[in-house]
């Protein structure tokens, strides 16, 4: 998957929170969250700018969390361990520690592997 089709993936997925996320999808998605502000902070549009921004974090709030969501689902993990996030300091390292795991292979009980759901298919029946 690349960063195209992990935005497009998490745009159409905008509030499902049910699912797995891939590691390739999950983080392609975070490179372009930055990216975008990051791109956005350094241009010089003035207030405009501020604006783009707001409209932005707001839109994406979202998806943000339910791909973060998908992807504790992909190793297994409960999507509430997302608001690990909110405890000061240590949170967000820890979710960063979670999303970074692997992957269980085949079907696990947030549904098939993302990336290949007809392997992991077989992978159930053999």
């Amino acid at each position: 998957m690349n960063m195209i089709e992990a935005v497009k993936s998490v745009f159409s997925k905008y509030a499902t929170f049910g699912g797995r996320a891939s590691r390739s999808e999950y983080w392609w998605w975070t490179l372009f969250y930055y990216l975008f502000l990051i791109v956005v902070v350094l241009l010089p549009m003035g207030d405009v700018r501020l604006f783009i921004i707001a409209i932005f974090l707001i839109g994406t709030i979202i998806p943000n969390i339910a791909v973060t969501v998908r992807r504790l689902h992909d190793s297994e993990k409960s999507g509430w361990l997302f608001l690990v996030n909110f405890i000061p300091y240590v949170g967000p390292i820890v979710l960063i520690v979670l999303c970074v795991l692997p992957s269980t292979d085949g079907t696990n009980r947030y549904g098939e592997h993302p990336l290949n759901p007809e392997a992991a298919q077989a992978a159930v029946f053999d």
